[in-house]
This record gives C-alpha cells, sequence and structure tokens, in this order.
C-alpha cells in the first residue's frame, strides 16, 4: 500500500514551490501528534494487515504539509514482494519530500534502515509518458533489507506543497479508510490556524468527525475506519456517487475560485505583433469574415497543430504555458491549448472565457466544498451574437459543423475577474452523428441459406482521427481483427470477407468498410414463418432501472452523454420480394429513455430499407417519471421492427433446390473463395466453406476443405465430418480411414465409436461391432442409453429382432420415462416389425414426454408396418409442419404417396430426402422399404 501516493489529474492539480532535488531527513513537525506505539495485539496474524494509517494535514501560510505515518505487515510472500521496496513519488517543484523514519519492527526489535547513514536513492522517471503527461515526478527508492514474514514496515514521511497560482488560497483532501477494508489504527487530522477562514466537508456516510481549537489552532479529527457505505444503484447521476474522502479548503464560494484563477488566462499582450501567431491571426481573418468561421478555425488550429501534452512541471498544474512557449513547442496541456484558443479569439474581437470543468468528476457538485481542486479540465465558452460555443483545444476533429456540440459536462465555472457562480451547462444531442452506419444484408439466395452482409460504419471526432490512424498504420491482418471485432456485436458470429479503412481529412470522419459472411438471422416464430428483426434501436434499448429499495427511491436514472447515432439497414430478399411483410413500429411518438427515434421504413421491390436516428436529449429520468417510462419502452419491445417471409419459404431444402436451379449461391460461393484467400492458412476459413457445402449438401465439394483444414489443425471432429462426407460419396474405403483416425485421436468419443461399429456391420464385422458397442455399455458413463439405442439398432439391422428388443428393454428398464429410449424402442420394433401395438404405445409415450419429432417418424413407421398408410402419412405431415427438413421422413411420405399413386408430390419428397441425405434408399432398403 502507498497511502502517500497523490494522484495527479488531466491538467489541474495543486502545487508549486522552490524546493530540493533531494530527500530531507528530519525529525516529525512539532505540530504533529504522535500515534500510539504498535502494540503485540496488532502484529498478530488475525490482525488487519494494514497496522498503522496516521494522516495529519497542516494548512498554513499558503502551505499544505502532509504528514502520513503507515505501517504495513508483511502477511505473505506477496506483500513482502511489494513491500521489499519504498518507491515514493513526489514534485520537487512543489514542495519539499522529508523522512521522518523508516523501520522494521520484529516483536519487540524495532531496526532503523536509515542507520549508518542509508539514504533513499533518487531518480526522475517519467512515469505517465504513455498518458501523454510529463509531470517532473521523482521517486525516491530504499530497498528493505532482510525482510521477514511477519515483519512490519513503518514508514514515517512528509510532503509539503504551496502554490503560488493560488495567491495564498489553500486546498487539501484525504481518503479514509472504509470497511471492509480493515485498519489497527486510522486516523485522519487537519490543522489550521484558527484566525484563518477554513472549511471542511466529508464526503461519506457514518462519520463522527471532531473539531476542536487549541494554542490559536483549529483541529478536525476522524478516527477510526468507516463502516461499510451503502450500496448504490449503478446507473445514478455523478452527483450521487460520494467517495470517502475528506476535503478542506479556505476559498468563501465559488466565485473566490474563479477571482482566484482567471488571472492565469489574461491574454493581454500575449500575442505580440509581428509573431507567428499574430501571422496565424490575420492568415484567418483573411480567409473568413463570419466570427463563427472564424473561431472553427482558431479551434481547428489549436486542436491539429498543438498535441496534447500534459505539462505538470515548474507550476504547470495550474499556470499554463504561454501561447508563443505553446506554438514553438508544438504541444500543451488542456490549460496551455485554452490560454493559446483565447488569446486568438481576444485577438479577433470574439467574446470568449475559461471555464473549469470536471471531466472525470461528472456533475459533482452539489455536495462539493468549492475549491480548484474540483476541476481537472478547462476549456473555452465563447459568445458570437446570441450563439454560445464550447470550444476544447484538447479534442480532435471538431469542424465547423459541430461547433455548436456541447460537451458532456453538467457543469462549468467561468474564470472571471469578479468572480462567477457555478453555470449549468446545456444538454442537447450532437449536430452530427457520433456514428453512422449502413447495413447491407443479401438474402437474395434464400432465407435459410447464409447471408452476404456489407457494414459501413463511419465515426467523427477522435474516433475517426483513431481510424484515420489506425489506416495507415494497420497491417492487414489487424484491419481484419479489428473488423471482425466491429462487426460481431453488429452481425454475431461472422466470418470476414474484405475490409478497408479510409479517413476524410476535411470532414474528420472515419470509415470502415467491411464484408462478411454470417448464418442466417431469419428465426422460425409465430404462425410458422421465418423472420428477420429489423429494429437494431429497440433490440439496443432498455430501461430496466432498480429503484426497489428504499434508499434508492429518490434517485434519478443516468442516460449518458449527449449523443446521435443513425442507423441504416437494407435487406436484399429472394425471389421477386412479394409476400414478405413488414411488421412493428414503424414510428415514436414521443422519446423513449430520453431518446427520440426518427424512423423511415420503405419497402420497394426486394428491398426493405429502415432508417433510425437516435438521439440522446435529456441526461437522466426523473425519479417521477421512471415507472411510465419503464413501461412505455417495455410496451414499444414489444413491437420491435421485424419482416416476415412467406409460410412458403419454411423449408430450407426448398430454398437449396431454389436457390441451384436459379444459380443463386454463386455469389456466396465467391465469397467462401475471397475469404480464404485472404487467409489461406486459416483451419478456419476452409471449415467455414465445408460448412457452407454440407448445408447446401453438396457432400463431395465439402471434401476438399476438409482436407485442407485436417493438414492445417487435424482433430477428430474434422475426421468425422469428412468421413461422413465419404460415406455420402459412397466412398467406403476413405471413410473407415478417417473413423480410424478420428477414433486413434478421441477413443472415447460416442458419436466416433457408434459410427465405426455401424460401419463394421455394414461391412461384414458384426461380432467387431456389437463387441465394440458391448464394451463401452459395460464401462459405463453418460452414453450409455445412446451405445445400448446403437446397439439395438444394429441388431435390428443385422437380422436380430428379439435381441435388438431385448436390448431396448433393458434399457428402458435402466432409464424409466426417458422419451429418446421410448422412442428407440419404438422405432427398433417397427423397423423389425414385431410387436407392433406395444411400439405404437412407446412412441406415443415418447411423444407425450417430450420426444414430438423422432417419435412421430418412428410412429409414423409403426403404422405403415400395420398397412394404416394415412395414419402414417398424418404423423409425418405432423413432423413435417413442425421441422420441415426431415429426410427420413420426406423419403418414408414419398413411398407413400407413391403407393397412393401420388406420383408427383412423392417424386418431391424423395427428391428432397435424397438430396439431403444420398443414402436414405440404402438405408430404407435395410428395412425392406423401397419407393
Amino acid at each position: 500500500m502507498r497511502w502517500w501516493t497523490t494522484a495527479a489529474v488531466c491538467a489541474l492539480a495543486a502545487g508549486t514551490a522552490n524546493a530540493s532535488e533531494t530527500p530531507l531527513y528530519q525529525p516529525a513537525p512539532d505540530w504533529v501528534k504522535p500515534a500510539p506505539p504498535i502494540t503485540p495485539a496488532q502484529l498478530t496474524a488475525a490482525a488487519p494487515v494494514l497496522v498503522l494509517l496516521d494522516t495529519q494535514q497542516r494548512l498554513k501560510d499558503g502551505q499544505v504539509w502532509r504528514y502520513v505515518d503507515t505501517a504495513t505487515r508483511v502477511a505473505s510472500p506477496e506483500l513482502m514482494a511489494q513491500a521489499g521496496m519504498l518507491a515514493i513519488p513526489w514534485q520537487p517543484d512543489q514542495g519539499d519530500f522529508i523522512v521522518h523514519r523508516v523501520e522494521i519492527i520484529r516483536g519487540a526489535e524495532h531496526i532503523d534502515l536509515l542507520a549508518g547513514g542509508k539514504r533513499f536513492t533518487v531518480l526522475r522517471r517519467e512515469t505517465s509518458l504513455e498518458q501523454r503527461e510529463i509531470n517532473g515526478v521523482m521517486t525516491a527508492n530504499l530497498p528493505i533489507e532482510g525482510l521477514r514474514i511477519g515483519d512490519v514496515v513503518h514508514t514515517t514521511i512528509s510532503i509539503t506543497q504551496t502554490d503560488t497560482a493560488l495567491k495564498g488560497q489553500m486546498q487539501a483532501q484525504a481518503g479514509l479508510v472504509v470497511a471492509p477494508q480493515r485498519a489497527g489504527y486510522t486516523r485522519t487530522r487537519f490543522l489550521w490556524p484558527a484566525d484563518t477562514a477554513m472549511r471542511w466537508k466529508v464526503q461519506a456516510e457514518g462519520v463522527k468527525p471532531v473539531e476542536t481549537s487549541a494554542g490559536g489552532m483549529r483541529e478536525l479529527v476522524i478516527a477510526d475506519a468507516l463502516p461499510k457505505q451503502p450500496d448504490m444503484p449503478g446507473d445514478m447521476p455523478a452527483r450521487f456517487v460520494h467517495p470517502a474522502f475528506v476535503e478542506v479548503a479556505s476559498f468563501a464560494d465559488w466565485a473566490a475560485v474563479a477571482r482566484t484563477m482567471a488571472p492565469l488566462y489574461a491574454t493581454d499582450g500575449l500575442i505580440a505583433p509581428g509573431s507567428p501567431l499574430a501571422a496565424e491571426v490575420k492568415r484567418i481573418e483573411a480567409a473568413e469574415r463570419d466570427p463563427v468561421k472564424r473561431a472553427g478555425l482558431a479551434l481547428e488550429l489549436v486542436q491539429e497543430k498543438i498535441r496534447y501534452l500534459y505539462n505538470g512541471m515548474a507550476g504547470g498544474n495550474y499556470t499554463p504555458q504561454a501561447p508563443a512557449q505553446t506554438w514553438t513547442l508544438r504541444y500543451g496541456d488542456c490549460k496551455a491549448k485554452t490560454l493559446l484558443l483565447l488569446a486568438l479569439l481576444h485577438a479577433m474581437d470574439i467574446d470568449a472565457e475559461p471555464v473549469l470543468a470536471p471531466a472525470q468528476a461528472g456533475d459533482v457538485f452539489t455536495d462539493r466544498l468549492p475549491s480548484p481542486g474540483a476541476f481537472d479540465h478547462v476549456l473555452v465558452r465563447a459568445t458570437i451574437g446570441n450563439e454560445v460555443l464550447w470550444l476544447d483545444g484538447t479534442m480532435n476533429g471538431t469542424k465547423l459543423t459541430d461547433l455548436r456540440d456541447v460537451p458532456a459536462f453538467r457543469t462549468v465555472l467561468p474564470l472571471r475577474a469578479a468572480g462567477a457562480t457555478l453555470m449549468p451547462v446545456p444538454f442537447r444531442a450532437p449536430a452530427r452523428p457520433d456514428g453512422d452506419m449502413t447495413v447491407v444484408l443479401d438474402n437474395r439466395a434464400g432465407v435459410t441459406l447464409p447471408t452476404l452482409a456489407t457494414v459501413t460504419m463511419k465515426m467523427r471526432g477522435p474516433a475517426g482521427a483513431m481510424l484515420g490512424l489506425v489506416a495507415t498504420q494497420a497491417t492487414p491482418e489487424q484491419t481484419r481483427e479489428m473488423a471482425q471485432a466491429a462487426l460481431t456485436p453488429v452481425l454475431g458470429e461472422l466470418w470476414v470477407v474484405d475490409q478497408s479503412l479510409a479517413f476524410d481529412a476535411d470532414t474528420g470522419v472515419g470509415t470502415l468498410t467491411a464484408s462478411a459472411i454470417i448464418s442466417t438471422q431469419w428465426k422460425e416464430e409465430r404462425g410458422r414463418r421465418r423472420r428477420l428483426s429489423l429494429d437494431r434501436t429497440l433490440d439496443d434499448l432498455s430501461f430496466t432501472p432498480d429503484r426497489g429499495r428504499p434508499a434508492w427511491r429518490a434517485i434519478p436514472v443516468a442516460l449518458g452523454q449527449p449523443s446521435r447515432t443513425v442507423f441504416h439497414l437494407r435487406v436484399e430478399m429472394p425471389g421477386d420480394g412479394k409476400g414478405f411483410d413488414v411488421e412493428g413500429a414503424r414510428s415514436f411518438d414521443a422519446p423513449l429513455a430520453g431518446r427520440t427515434v426518427k424512423r423511415t421504413v420503405a419497402q420497394s421491390g426486394t428491398t426493405i430499407s429502415v432508417d433510425d436516428d437516435v438521439a440522446l436529449i435529456q441526461p437522466e429520468v426523473a425519479v417521477e417519471a421512471i415507472p411510465a417510462e419503464r413501461a412505455r419502452v417495455a410496451l414499444a419491445r414489444t413491437r420491435k421492427l421485424e419482416v416476415a417471409a412467406p409460410a412458403s419459404l419454411r423449408a430450407h431444402i426448398a430454398e437449396v433446390m431454389s436457390a441451384r436451379q436459379g444459380d443463386r449461391l454463386k455469389p456466396l460461393e465467391a465469397a467462401y473463395a475471397k475469404a480464404i484467400a485472404a487467409e489461406p492458412t486459416e483451419a478456419g476459413a476452409y471449415q467455414n466453406r465445408a460448412n457452407f457445402r454440407t448445408g447446401i449438401f453438396d457432400f463431395a465439394g465439402a471434401i476438399p476443405d476438409l482436407t485442407k483444414a485436417i493438414e492445417i489443425a487435424p482433430d477428430a471432429d474434422l475426421y468425422l465430418r469428412r468421413a461422413n462426407s465419404y460415406a455420402m460419396t459412397g466412398d467406403t474405403k476413405r471413410q473407415r480411414a478417417d473413423l480410424d483416425e478420428a477414433l486413434a485421436l478421441s477413443p472415447d468419443a460416442a458419436g466416433a465409436t457408434m459410427q465405426m461399429a455401424r460401419f463394421m456391420l455394414d461391412h461384414s464385422e458384426k461380432d467387431a461391432a456389437l463387441a465394440m458397442l458391448d464394451e463401452r455399455i459395460a464401462a459405463g458413463g453418460s452414453e450409455v442409453p445412446n451405445y445400448m439405442s446403437e446397439k439395438a439398432n444394429l441388431q435390428a439391422r443385422a437380422g436380430d429382432a428379439a435381441g435388438a428388443v431385448a436390448t431396448m428393454d433393458a434399457a428402458v428398464a435402466a432409464n424409466p420415462g426417458n422419451a429418446q429410449l421410448l422412442n428407440s424402442r419404438c422405432w427398433t420394433k417397427g423397423t423389425a416389425r414385431i410387436q407392433l401395438e406395444s411400439a405404437l404405445k412407446d412412441c406415443t409415450q415418447a411423444i407425450e414426454s417430450g420426444a414430438r419429432l423422432a417419435a412421430l417418424d418412428s410412429r409414423a413407421m409403426v403404422y405403415f408396418r400395420l398397412d394404416q398408410l394415412d395414419a402414417a402419412l398424418a404423423d409425418l405431415d405432423a413432423a413435417l409442419e413442425d421441422e420441415p427438413d426431415l429426410p427420413a421422413s420426406l423419403f418414408l411420405r414419398g413411398v407413400i404417396r407413391n403407393r397412393q399413386g401420388k406420383r408427383a408430390e412423392a417424386a418431391a419428397d424423395l427428391l428432397a430426402a435424397r438430396t439431403m441425405w444420398p443414402l436414405v434408399d440404402a438405408e430404407y432398403a435395410h428395412w425392406g422399404i423401397k419407393p
């Protein structure tokens, strides 16, 4: 733990003084009240690791002296590694670093680590350069020699701060220990002269501060750790967030803060006649007469020609560097950029003033003490005619069309010589979208087939500039990874085919364009029609705040920063587009969760277009409006925009056969080929095309891709898939070889075992096949019911009907009520033509127990054996109504329709079944069933 570490903020922090770059070694000052001695009770294994934390701060004569006495018990090897080196940072230009004591407490022994003249080693290291920050921090290092588990590292130091920019005013704060964190002894103490007007405030609950006077000094003490703070909802506004700390400041009010800081941003004489900056002013004035456009050019100069680098050195925490220096260095932080921008605007007679803002603290002002420490950012507020422009030099990519946008801050403090009060910032959506996305879904191959998707994502401002940088630096592989990461939240699982990045410097817009292959997003839902969601806006909108706890019921819901996004969706449908119905919310009469949604929906020919413009127009939902807003959002989500396909487009096999005839598969094949060409050594690219070809029942076409994937990254599943493709194409020799490889890689895989057993039975290895299954059954495990079902199936195929039924009887007896086993027994009896009446009972019970599809098909087989063809057809029709792509059911229905003289319908069923399952005729021939 480093309780003495001070955090440097982006733009504003305290301090400048003339101090030593070498640590001082002195006794503790006489104003310090020493903490009680550390007792043996504090050193036991059950005691808190933080043995002591005593923080005392004296505010006097413009100086803040911070004294910290801390002791930490080395309770584990991990803590010993952390405690083995003291590393204390401080900024010499802000004050002194004073060492009072460094020791190890080992039982009753106190080992002085400074004995014999040992001293800290001082290093200057800019540790925050990656955050574009230089702060002049030095680090005093001291190795803790001879440290053991159970030792206590006891350190007492002071750091002083004096900031001339504050004109004698003072501010300080300290964090408080809060449960469940534990401390043996903790105290926070502040001290200031009684005749100094000082204010203090504790930002926590359950605190019992004690303020007293003695010897002409006022004292504030907070003792002991605080109780656990109340849980709060994560969606509350920032002003309700209260980190546990105490703050002390001498500022009377916000006006005093404004008066103190305003002189730092005075611009008189900062742009010298004939200087380079004066030339820039003349350039801007010559280019534009409109003061708004001039302000835009000045902001562009500060944003684009001055890079951001925080400078906390030489008093830079509060004091900005001069504009001429900023222009020469070509870097500056928010203070420097603001002063430069102010100087340019004032030189052009544009009314402008600096305003302090809380970049990280949000809108936390309700309970804060007035002090500069409440802010960590500064920007410009310009007034031109009746317009107010908020100009932030640290942003990137602000264009003329963006000048009237407002920052995310809720409250700012204008810096005026006469003083000022806190000023609210208006909340409105930006003029240009933060993001503009166009998604084109090409479903012309068919609604059940993969979709070709093209996405164009446009981003402006800092995000757009970052895209521009990536466009010039990223490798193709990195760009593809970026496209994958950006598209996945939009489209789900996908495979990127190609991608590109571009940046338009004139508009500040970065563009990512990518095409991808995705699985069909059409889902069979209400009315047995396939439906596609068109409503990304409502999909992304959720408003379910939890305000059930009594303490939360007075807390509004924070919605976020001003924002605007635009989403365009284009869906290309198969055929002539007829029969596709758009349903759901085509417009919104009022805002939803603080957002306005402007929607346009159009349907023309084979194209459906949806355009949504969503703007966040309010920062939060008031307490009293939460119930009604929840209800409105919930109701809107029940009316999501979607398109329903014609009921005739349910069957995948029908879509595949239609696409084949219409040559609509070529664009998909081209996309898969392009994806493979982009990543020729990626096994997944070949697997994806193999999946596609298997999905369109091109088993021969899938084999080369599976072969390539196996060459790159072999696994049992790939061998099994290729074995199945070999089986479908009649190559039994290669099928057997792949089954052998699959079992060699995964000997316990149930799927590979059962496929091999069936192969062996069909190729005159009956005894070996059954022995293989018996071995697995004897071994036990969760797959035993499946192994028994497969064994019964093989017995029946081998002509041992009685043995097959006996096997299934044993399986059902061991797993009573199991719907899948009941179905298997029904199927076994039906195919073997035995015990058909009991088979009907098995199937009916399986249907009632949850195995509806499979059991309907099995019961149809039983009815077929009983020559009850109408009953068989009824079950097959019911199964195919639930799932149109069942090759077994289609085949048997084709057989029955043939017998009934329905030749055309039979031919269609048989063609579909054979396309999906080329082995279907041979399979049913085992049972003596032929068309």
